[in-house]
């Protein structure tokens, strides 16, 4: 059966569609309807060429990439920023089916959710996401959900203190974003840097402490000069970024202090409030200013509790990450009961809800100024095989 039989075909299903839209237009979110062939650079540019296996992919006339939407995050942040709205506060809903090889289970699956843009109350839209995401879950008679929250922006301020060199911000913050275990790859790549000195050791050291852009053209310029154009299928751009991170590691550039202060932060773990504590103490005793991006979660826990969400019950973790490079700040997701095991990711479940705030998506997407953007997406199948849909009435 496809998605969008299974939305007209299943007992029942009216119900749970009418609930979770109607649930979404009360907040305010007019329901989108992008189209299911979309470009293909887009997804490729920001989730990697790794993607390209799961897209299904056509070319047109022209010679253009396209594919079969492989979620609609994207193709609702494109029509928006193509509309006159542009930039201005704009708020989506979503339901409809989306393409994406999964291996055994099917290719063509339902997704749900919402997409805030232009918000400047940063703190307040995303605590109305999580609401509206714990509406979604009730739609579905599911009213006593895990909630596990973290905050990218936290370990982001948290390098940018440290004053790291450049390319081991780009690391470690690209670690955070996709490592299963980050604390792991941290004592992993603080070990690479043993002693042990080479001829190069003083080239590498200051490539480390270079400005990325510079560095990354001079080692392709010296790559270009010896004559090489590929090795493995590799650009020359591609073996000289590698190159550039690899002297990191032969530099020696992450410090054992900066590597306590680190585990430290990741450890910070359970209620928010507690959390908010013990993220000021590190401030304090590390000295590092870290006032902005924790004033911005205790503000977000202040109104997550004004919109009736006990936060008691709310997990924060500094070291949970949804895996994704485009999120900026707040990530969350909601599991059953007993299926979010640990305070981190990676653990294999996939969430009934999940999302978090992206602000650099719309630059990334052609904008030519920064739009705050914050959503979630609803995994219909795991709702339906644990829920049991309300009525529409009892969803207002």
């Amino acid at each position: 059966m496809t998605a969008t039989a299974a939305i007209r075909g299943a007992a029942g299903s009216a119900a749970w569609a009418d609930a979770l839209l109607l649930s979404f237009a009360q907040g305010g979110y007019v329901q989108a309807h992008p189209g299911i062939l979309q470009p293909a650079e887009p997804f490729l540019d920001l989730s990697g060429e790794d993607i390209r296996k799961s897209l299904y992919l056509t070319t047109d006339a022209s010679g253009e990439e396209l594919c079969l939407r492989p979620d609609l995050t994207i193709p609702v942040a494109r029509d928006y920023l193509a509309s006159g709205r542009a930039g201005q506060p704009a708020g989506f809903s979503y339901l409809g089916p989306v393409f994406r090889y999964r291996g055994g289970q099917p290719s063509e699956f339902l997704q749900a959710g919402i997409e805030s843009f232009g918000r400047q109350d940063r703190a307040a839209a995303d605590a109305e996401m999580l609401a509206l995401a714990l509406e979604a879950t009730a739609a579905f008679g599911l009213k006593d959900v895990d909630i596990r929250t973290g905050d990218v922006a936290l370990f982001t301020a948290l390098i940018d203190a440290l004053n790291l060199y450049p390319v081991w911000r780009r690391r470690l913050i690209k670690d955070f974003n996709r490592k299963i275990s980050l604390a792991e790859d941290i004592e992993r790549l603080t070990l690479s840097t043993a002693p042990g000195r080479n001829e190069y050791e003083g080239v590498l050291a200051a490539l480390a402490g270079s400005d990325r852009k510079a560095a990354l053209a001079l080692v392709t310029d010296l790559m270009s000069i010896a004559g090489t154009t590929n090795v493995g299928g590799r650009t020359v751009a591609e073996i000289a970024d590698r190159f550039l991170e690899q002297s990191t590691l032969k530099g020696g550039a992450l410090p054992r202090d900066a590597l306590a202060i680190i585990k430290r932060f990741l450890a910070i773990a359970g209620d928010p409030d507690e959390s908010v504590a013990q993220l000021r103490a590190l401030a304090s005793d590390a000295k590092l200013d870290l006032a902005a991006a924790i004033d911005q979660l205790e503000s977000r826990v202040g109104f997550m509790a004004a919109r009736g969400i006990d936060t008691k019950l709310t997990r924060f973790s500094t070291s949970f990450g949804r895996g994704l490079d485009y999120y900026t700040g707040f990530e969350f997701e909601l599991h059953a009961k007993g299926n979010a095991k640990g305070n981190t990711r990676g653990n294999g479940v996939e969430p009934l809800v999940a999302g978090g705030r992206y602000d650099g998506l719309m630059k990334q997407l052609g904008s030519p100024t920064p739009i705050p953007a914050v959503g979630f997406s609803v995994w219909i199948e795991a709702l339906t095989q644990l829920g049991k849909p309300v009525s529409q009435g009892s969803a207002a």
